[in-house]
């Protein structure tokens, strides 16, 4: 088990690394968050960030996130693991953040579940910039259609764009293709519905450098936090 010394000592290092490589390429670090990953690990490491400081974390699983929350308050949650339309009730209110919606079904059904609970549901458009057929998300093509029914949904809030990198850990460029790809739509398209798509949350553990250079405002960061997890 990760012991809050350790955490500390990771977390030390991975905010000494963003802000280096901020510096490198221009970017003032306090402009790119670091959000947590506790996929996988128990309540505990929630509590180690807030200790540290920080009071939001992502989660892949719907179950695992709402069974931590049910252990530990205090938290804001965000969603950044694919989500079944059919967990949509569970999700909605119990999460400050939506990361992954990727269909138009999903946007509303959110809209749905929303308005009937009377709450603003913020979420990020998931685009699949890197083509990969093993992620989730909009094509880019796609994204425009989906940003103008997501901005009619009245219950829903939308931040930004989120994408995950095609993996590919020997050859980086092409999550700096990919980023950069996402980058570039999100200026398209704040050019074109006049809106400020404030949040690119792109860039993990193994392709901060890409995701930074790129223009990331969030990087999801789990091994390089709590290390690997096989269970």
């Amino acid at each position: 088990m990760l012991s809050e010394e350790e955490f500390k000592k990771n977390l030390s290092q991975v905010r000494k690394h963003i802000d280096n490589l901020c510096v490198e390429y221009n970017r003032q670090p306090e402009d790119v968050v670091l959000l947590p990953v506790t996929k996988k690990w128990p309540a505990s490491v929630v509590n180690y960030c807030q200790k540290s400081g920080i009071y939001r974390v992502g989660e892949n699983r719907v179950q695992d996130a709402l069974a931590k929350q049910e252990e530990i308050a205090g938290s804001q949650w965000e969603l950044i693991g694919h989500l079944q339309s059919n967990k949509v009730k569970q999700v909605v209110g119990k999460f400050e953040r939506i990361q992954t919606v990727d269909s138009v079904k999903l946007l509303e059904k959110l809209q749905v579940v929303a308005e009937q609970r009377q709450l603003i549901c913020k979420v990020l458009l998931q685009v699949n910039s890197g083509q990969d057929p093993a992620k989730f998300g909009f094509s880019i093509d796609e994204t425009s259609t989906a940003l103008e029914k997501a901005l009619a949904s009245p219950n829903l809030s939308v931040e930004g764009l989120m994408t995950i990198a095609p993996h590919a850990p020997n050859d980086l460029s092409v999550a700096r293709h990919a980023f950069g790809r996402l980058r570039d739509l999100r200026d398209r398209l704040k050019d074109e519905f006049n809106i400020d798509l404030k949040e690119l949350s792109m860039g993990m553990s193994g392709d901060l450098r890409e995701a930074i250079e790129s223009g990331s405002t969030m990087v999801r960061v789990g091994s390089a936090l709590f290390g690997e997890r096989l269970s």
